[in-house]
């Protein structure tokens, strides 16, 4: 079982390429090697394979990195089932997966949301995608400032309040309102309700 992610990146044409794609590159070569687990294409369109426990977290992320840039914003679709062509690059493998995203992000812009998951599990779907279409309430409307202390708060996961602030050069008590306001406990909760939906789903 596999999760791809297709997205494209939201009021692009209205900057430059250089405010965000090597923020996007740098983050998808966490994940996997180019051009076999991520591509970017069509000058802002994607496509990343990844580990389904891990495809919630990663598309919140990529969110927040997108959106700590004022006026951008990030649209995805997460296929999450089987990959049976493995090709040269992830935009020539096929499998369910792969369709399942494809289908559901050429929908996506009809629907004007901007996450959503397709499984092939009618209930987990329905479930999945009503809980982060409550959260995209707050997630879509977060500043450069939220998201910025979002992005930097899920990737250093490990990380204290305090060392966040030293990185930022800001006050402990600033990390901490920040994330109040970008309600980041709730967003932590998303993500461990996805966790633990993807550890009953059948391969």
């Amino acid at each position: 079982m596999i999760a791809i992610i297709t997205g494209d990146i939201i009021n692009s044409e209205e900057h430059q390429a250089s405010e965000w794609i090597d923020t996007l590159k740098n983050q998808f070569s966490k994940w996997g090697e180019t051009p076999m687990d991520w591509e970017i294409y069509r000058g802002d369109e994607f496509q990343l394979k990844i580990d389904p426990s891990k495809a919630l977290i990663a598309a919140i992320q990529l969110k927040a990195l997108i959106k700590s840039v004022k006026g951008l914003d990030v649209r995805m679709a997460i296929g999450v089932g089987s990959e049976s062509y493995k090709g040269v690059s992830v935009s020539e493998s096929n499998g369910t997966a792969y369709q399942r995203s494809g289908k559901t992000f050429e929908r996506l812009k009809d629907s004007k949301v901007n996450l959503v998951f397709a499984t092939g599990n009618i209930e987990v779907d329905k479930n999945l995608n009503l809980m982060i279409k409550l959260a995209l309430d707050f997630m879509d409307q977060w500043s450069s400032v939220s998201a910025e202390i979002m992005a930097i708060a899920l990737i250093n996961s490990t990380s204290s309040q305090q060392e966040i602030a030293e990185l930022l050069g800001i006050q402990q008590s600033a990390v901490s309102q920040r994330q109040k306001r970008a309600r980041f406990q709730l967003v932590l909760e998303l993500i461990q309700y996805y966790s633990q939906t993807v550890k009953r789903m059948k391969p």
